[in-house]
This record gives structure tokens, sequence and C-alpha cells, in this order.
């Protein structure tokens, strides 16, 4: 039975991450990358489905735990009877394979610690063939092979590899697994010691480039490492999640994988990298975007594979129970042939962010953004399935025509402040008329508020984000209005939905009901700020930061009333929303994006806080 979702730690070698819950169990690892086949996968069925548990024999769960400092090595720590030890994770920056080394040390005391590894590859269906070398075993199914070395001798029986040790204090024993393509050689396994150096080192210098010294400095840099832990370095991609399958309604269907790239999710990542000093973080997913969208713009995808791959076939995994019988397990999600209209909008605001941030123009990125910008002209006006990916009807999203509107916007940006050749007069009437649309059509003048969808019932907590991408001013009235009318009609404990699902028909087309989505808590804090009621949005925002866990991470959604954390951890999206509502609630200056340009802003124009 796995722990709860906030039971778990994560480290990652910006390639692939582990989940190491409190009791001492890697109950998730894919490898070699976050969207490979797991071969722990304890997540999401039981032991037999793959796991590793270092603890004291005898022990339950342990007593503390943390990371070393601003980095991302994890460090377990049990109080026994007859002592006590620390177990250290870490996944060292990537060399030749990938490789997750634990070091059990001694703290105090003399105590028995007991390693059970039970390697199952492909989502826990393939038993690998497992060969006794001296303090080693070799793991071997099909393509991939893993090397566990040890400092004490191992034991395989029923295909299990087990060790047993006594620690006293000062004393320490390692142990180090290590993956590679069963045809080749096995590397050398990596030296512990030097694993841990070089793991620290590797993030003390990444989070020195951080430019954020504001009242919650510990949890916008907490957030950080987990946005860069979440990047494929090899292509500059970034997964959304590590996981998938862990569920949005506990025992129900809403189970999606998450460790793929959505063109949003890396953009608003892109954003909080930028804006806190990590420029080359952008410029690595600039040139990842431009390689992955290459080709017609209409054929844009909403997600890609890390390094790019377009197919993203979705299929179930029947064999594994899913995370607390929430069934089915998904691998592949078919929302990557979505057509979902506010991406291409997304993706020239990123541009735009790129551009300036300082980055090195291309030739090839204004290409890029010329090209989608012919498609948005021509499809803007056409329905879409949104932001949440509805499997419903395609509805005229009002986020989405927004976002259609911020991708021309910034487009008038880079002829009129860059000097960048483009038709900005027709670009300019584009604006103008997206403009004009979504105020005549997605504006509620009865109820005060804009609407999810045109002719909508029901609200939408992206309805939060028209003042922060410039289309309004924050204290227009129908801002204003806008955001009182979510906060009352989508809060559950103070914290936001996403929207209402049984709203306008069950407008998303799936069954059961979802937690409240961290993303859009924080989205309001920023939005409460934005309209001049200051205190109450710090009151949010560290009511929010209460969800994280005790390692301050944070999946995508929370359960208000059993009080623990649902969906894919830990969760970019909500990472990113949390680093950029601590910038703009501790003053960080309006971005150009922030000022609104375009239409007939109407009643309130230029009132800012």
């Amino acid at each position: 039975m796995p722990r709860a979702i906030e039971d778990y730690g994560f480290i990652s070698d910006l390639q692939t991450g582990a989940l190491v819950g409190r009791d001492g169990s890697v109950d998730w690892l894919c490898l070699p990358r976050f969207d490979s086949p797991a071969c722990f996968a304890a997540l999401l069925g039981d032991e037999d489905a793959g796991r590793w548990r270092i603890a004291p024999v005898g022990a339950d769960v342990a007593s503390s735990r943390r990371y070393r400092g601003e980095t991302l090595v994890l460090e377990t720590t049990w109080d026994t009877p007859s002592g006590t030890v620390q177990v250290i994770d870490v996944m060292p920056p990537r060399g030749d394979a990938a490789d997750l080394v634990r070091v059990v040390r001694g703290v105090s005391g003399r105590v028995r610690v007991r390693s059970d590894l039970r390697l199952r590859f492909d989502y826990g269906n393939v038993d690998p063939w497992l060969t006794a070398h001296e303090r080693s075993v070799t793991a071997v199914a099909g393509p991939d092979a893993v090397e566990l070395s040890a400092d004490t001798p191992l034991r395989i029986h029923d295909g299990d590899v087990s060790a047993e040790v006594e620690i006293s204090a000062g004393e320490s024993c390692a142990f180090v697994l290590t993956h590679h393509a069963s045809h080749l050689r096995a590397p050398r396994p990596v030296d512990p010691d030097r694993a841990l150096h070089d793991t620290e080192d590797f993030w003390a210098r990444w989070v020195e480039h951080v430019d954020y010294d504001g009242r919650w400095r510990d949890a916008v840099v907490r957030s950080l490492i987990v946005l860069k832990a979440l990047t494929y370095a090899p292509t500059g991609g970034i997964a959304a999640a590590a996981t998938t399958s862990l569920p949005e309604d506990l025992g129900g269907t809403r189970n999606w994988d998450y460790r793929y790239c959505w063109l949003r999710d890396a953009a608003f990542t892109l954003q909080a990298l930028v804006a806190t000093g990590f420029v080359d973080e952008a410029r690595a997913w600039r040139d990842w975007l431009l390689r992955a969208v290459a080709g017609d713009p209409a054929d844009l995808q909403i997600m890609y594979g890390l390094d790019g791959t377009r197919r993203l076939a979705e299929y179930e995994l029947p064999w594994l129970g899913g995370y607390e019988d929430s069934r089915p397990v998904r691998v592949g999600n078919a929302a990557a042939g979505q057509y979902q209209l506010d991406v291409w909008g997304e993706v020239l605001d990123c541009l735009h962010v790129a551009r300036e941030s300082g980055i090195a123009p291309m030739k090839e990125a204004w290409d890029l953004q010329r090209a989608l910008l012919d498609f948005l002209e021509g499809a803007w006006d056409q329905p879409d399935n949104g932001l949440w990916e509805v499997r419903g009807q395609r509805r005229h999203f009002v986020h989405s025509k927004v976002m259609a509107w911020a991708g021309v916007d910034r487009a008038v940006r880079a002829v009129e402040e860059h000097g960048l050749e483009g038709p900005v007069e027709r670009w300019r009437a584009l604006r103008d008329r997206i403009h004009a649309d979504v105020l005549a059509r997605g504006f509620d003048e009865r109820r005060g508020t804009f609407t999810q969808f045109y002719g909508s019932e029901g609200l939408d907590a992206a309805l939060l984000l028209i003042p922060r991408v410039g289309f309004l001013p924050w204290r227009d009235p129908r801002v204003v209005g806008t955001v009182e009318a979510v906060q009352k009609e989508l809060s559950e404990d103070g914290f936001l939905l996403r929207y209402r699902p049984e709203a306008d028909g069950r407008v998303d087309g799936l069954p059961g009901d979802e937690g409240v989505f961290l993303a859009c808590t924080a989205w309001l804090a920023d939005a409460l700020h934005g309209i001049g009621r200051e205190e109450e949005a710090v009151a949010l925002f560290e009511r929010l930061l209460d969800l994280r866990n005790d390692l301050g991470l944070l999946s995508e959604q929370y359960h208000t009333g059993l009080h623990r954390q649902l969906g894919n951890t830990p969760q970019a999206f909500s990472h990113f929303a949390l680093v950029n509502a601590a910038r703009r609630l501790s003053g960080a200056p309006t971005t150009t994006a922030e000022t609104p340009r375009g239409g007939t802003s109407g009643p309130g124009e230029g009132q800012h806080p």
C-alpha cells in the first residue's frame, strides 16, 4: 500500500527522478528518463510492482527528514531504542549512466538496518534475471540492465535482493544502483562520497544565481529547485510532473500521465525562472521549442515528449491496481491531440519574455512566431478544448481567446519595441478584433463577471489571468467583479477549484470530482493583491504555503476534507505559480506584458495598484 502523496520526497538527476517515502522506500523510479517505464512502481500498486526500502529492522516511518540546505540531497533520520541512523538519498548529476545512491550513516548507538530491493521492469510487469557477483547483483530484462553494488554482502531470494548490516556511530554503508542498456558493458558505479559532494556542489552553485530576497525566500528557492529538477537536461524540455496516474479524485478515473512537456506549463515555468535570474534555462527551452514544433504551425501540439517526440499514445496498465484503487493507470496522454487555442498565445508570450530578458534573438525564433501568428489569424475564432483539456464538447473558452489576444499583442510589441519586421497594422487590427469579441461575448453584464466560455453559466479560475497578461487593468470594474465572483463561487475552504465540474452539464466530460487546484489558489492570491486587497492576498498565500509537505513539495491538488495532497507530484504548475505569486506579493516590478495594450479597456483603465 503506497503512502500519502505528501509522505514522499523527491530526488532527481535532471533526467529522471525518484519518490522516496517516509518509510525509506523508493516507490517510484523510471529509468533512464522521466517518461521511461518504471522499475519501481509500488506507488501505483503494491510492493510487488517494485520498490527499494532501506530502514532500521522493525521500524516504520522515520523520525524526521530534510533536504541538506538548498539542495536536492535527501536526509532521512530514524531514532530507535538502540541508536540513531540516517539514510542519505541522492541522484548525482548524470555521467555515463543514471545512478541512485543510498548511504546509511550511524549517528549514535548501534542499529541494525535492512535493505530490500525488488526490481520489476515495465511498470511492475517484468521480473528481471538476477546474477550475483561479489558485493554486487546484475538485473537484466530486455533492453534494461541494473547493477546494484554495496559495501556489504547481498543476498538473492525469490527474485529479491536483500542485505542487513549493523551500523554504529561514525560508520557508513553505501548502496549504488546504476542503470544501463543491457547490450552495453556496465559502467563503473559512482563513488558514493564523491556523488554526495558533487550533488551538493551542483545545487549550491545553481542556487547562487537566485535573484529573489523577498519575504518567502526559502519557499521560492525550494520551488525553483523543483522546477530545475523537472528539467530534462539533454534537451531543455520541462516535465509537468515526475509521475503518472496519481489521482485527482481518490478511487476515481481522473488519472493522467504528466511526465511530458506541456508547452503551456513550460512557458509558465520559464517565466518563473527568468524572473528569478535563470536565463540559461530559458535559452535551452527556446531551443528545445524550435526543434519540437518545427513544421506546420497548424500541427502545433499542446505537449511533446521530453526529446520532442510527438506521438504520446494513451494506454492503460491493467495489472496495476492504481493508487488507493484509482483506476485506470494510464501511460501516454490523449490530450496531446487536442486543440487548445491558448497554447499558441502561451508560446508567443514565452518567446516575448525570452526576448525581453536579453536572450540573443534568432531568426528561426521570429520566423516561428510569424508562422504561429499566421495560424492564429485564421483560427482564433474557433472553439477549442481549453486550458483544462476538457474531454467534452469544444467551446469558445474565454481564457483561450484572451491568450490568442496576448500572442498577437506580443507580436505587435516585437515590431514596436524591438524593431522586428512584420505586418504590424494588420496585427494591431487583429488584436483589436479579438479584444472586442471577448468583451462582447465573454462578459456577463448581468452578473458582472467574465465566464468560462461564451454563453456559460460557470466560471473558470483561469479568468484571474486576464489582467496578468495585460488584457485589462487590474482596477477595471470587470476585472474586480471577475476576481470577486471567482473567489465566491469556486472557493472551497478558502482555496480555489479550477471550475465546477457539474457546471454547464459536465463541461469536462468526465465523472467524479476533484480537489482544489493549488496553482489557481496562487493565482487568486496574486489577483487579490492586484485589485488592492493586499492583506487578504498575503493571508491566502501563507495558507497555501502550509499545504506543502515537510520538504516544501506540492502536488497538483488538495483535498480540503481529508487534508491530503492529490494528483501528480511534484507538480511544476503548483511550484511556478508559487514562485510568481511570491514575487508579486513581495513587490516585484510589473512586467511590460502586464500593461494593458490594444482594444478599448473601458472604465478603470490605467488604475494600477
